[in-house]
């Protein structure tokens, strides 16, 4: 019988910056928006805090764009300060690029396998689906969801009790399928 299993953020994740105060290198999302109009242009900046020293910093969302170009509905959700856009914004990679930032998911997801993976089946069918783009190692899910530790699932899969049609060495932040062979 297939399982289900679906990595779920738990928070924002943190901001790996260099603060120009403190030469700490982690920020924290406020969830709070700056918008600037000068005549019809519009600069958008989400306002992040230093986990050190609680300086902000301004993250570039939108520069110079026509008030025209803007849908109604971006904007306004910046003026209610939406905690869901800043998730979204957080997870853009263009953003992401124009402000030279990375984030860190230590401790800002779940796995939520919707109860025990153990059958009296001769192979377990499990389908990992992500909710966000987390990038999670597959060995550290398969070992959180089965119980079993990282160095058990690495033996499986160089005996081939554990395939794949992806690779589970490294960093997924994307859907994968699988079959654990008792």
């Amino acid at each position: 019988m297939p399982k289900d299993w679906v990595v779920v953020p738990t928070c924002l994740p943190a901001i790996l910056r260099r603060c120009q105060s403190c030469a700490s290198e982690r920020f924290r999302a406020s969830g709070r928006f700056r918008v600037n109009a000068n005549h019809k242009l519009l600069d958008v900046w989400l306002l992040a805090l230093c986990a050190v020293c609680g300086e902000t910093t301004k993250l570039t969302v939108l520069e110079r764009m026509n008030v025209r170009s803007v849908r109604p509905e971006l904007l306004d959700r910046l003026h209610h300060n939406d905690p869901g856009l800043t998730a979204e914004l957080l997870q853009d990679p263009v953003v992401r690029r124009r402000n030279r930032i990375a984030l860190d998911w230590d401790d800002a997801w779940r796995l939520d396998t919707g109860g025990p993976a153990r059958s009296e089946d001769d192979a377990i069918d499990v389908s990992v689906r992500f909710a966000a783009r987390i990038p999670v190692r597959p060995v550290r899910l398969i070992a959180e969801g089965l119980g079993f530790s990282r160095a058990e699932v690495e033996r499986l899969i160089a005996g081939g009790n554990l395939v794949s049609a992806v690779r589970l060495t490294g960093k997924l932040s994307g859907d994968f399928d699988f079959t654990l062979k008792l």
